[in-house]
């Protein structure tokens, strides 16, 4: 009779599994928490130099969290499945930090605020636009993605806001977007637009609480440094 010889990373697998299982991740090296990330998406091979592999390249988890699905693709070993797993993992992630708003005083946690912003907004190829839709004690009510770059921002931004902010009513609103090439630097076109948008939504009585400008791991805050 031949013997069936079982991969090794089988067993390998199950005891990174059984290691979590008892203590968590707590003290693991980055490439070891991606390693058992990765045997969830990835049933037949050793993922331990795939994500040793995606370590190299992004460097981070996440720089692979935030990376362009086609780049995280070029990596041998990694299918459109594994990458749509990843994504899912970030979007998970980014809800379960925008639910954490919904109790909090936004306009005194601007770090909570930051941090959602920063999950949600950095790693996009695109400027994207967030509005977020708070109550009269700055809880958060709901958050809405416009993505520019096929729109006229002066035109359609403060009309849509306005539109939504009464739709939800809203008492106060919090604008949001990323600079893809990471500077902090408003643009004139960024400060003109967050004037539109204040004097449009100050037609209905509601108050423009702050317009948050992502850029590589830090941000720009108009109220913050007095802008509004």
């Amino acid at each position: 009779m031949i013997k069936t010889q079982i991969p090794t990373y089988i067993g390998h697998r199950q005891r990174i599994k059984d290691k979590y299982k008892k203590s968590g991740i707590g003290g693991w090296l980055d490439y070891e928490v991606l390693e058992l990330v990765l045997s969830y998406a990835i049933i037949r091979k050793d993922t331990k130099p795939i994500a040793k592999e995606l370590m190299t390249r992004f460097k981070t988890i996440n720089g692979v969290l935030d990376a362009n699905r086609k780049e995280v693709e070029s990596v041998s070993g990694i299918s459109e499945h594994t990458t749509l797993f990843l994504k899912l993992l970030k979007d998970v992630a980014v809800l379960y930090l925008e639910n954490g708003l919904h109790s909090k005083d936004l306009l005194s946690s601007p770090e909570v605020v930051f941090g959602y912003l920063k999950a949600s907004l950095k790693g996009c190829v695109d400027e994207e636009f967030k509005t977020l839709f708070l109550n009269g004690r700055n809880q958060l009510i709901a958050v809405e993605t416009l993505q520019t770059g096929t729109v006229n921002r002066f035109v359609v931004y403060p009309r849509k806001i306005v539109e939504q902010s009464l739709y939800y009513h809203a008492v106060g609103v919090i604008i949001a977007h990323n600079h893809p090439a990471g500077t902090l630097t408003p643009s004139k076109e960024d400060c003109a637009v967050t004037k539109a948008i204040k004097d449009a939504l100050k037609t209905v009585d509601i108050s423009l609480l702050d317009h948050v400008i992502i850029g590589g791991n830090d941000y720009f805050s108009f109220n913050k440094k007095g802008f509004l």
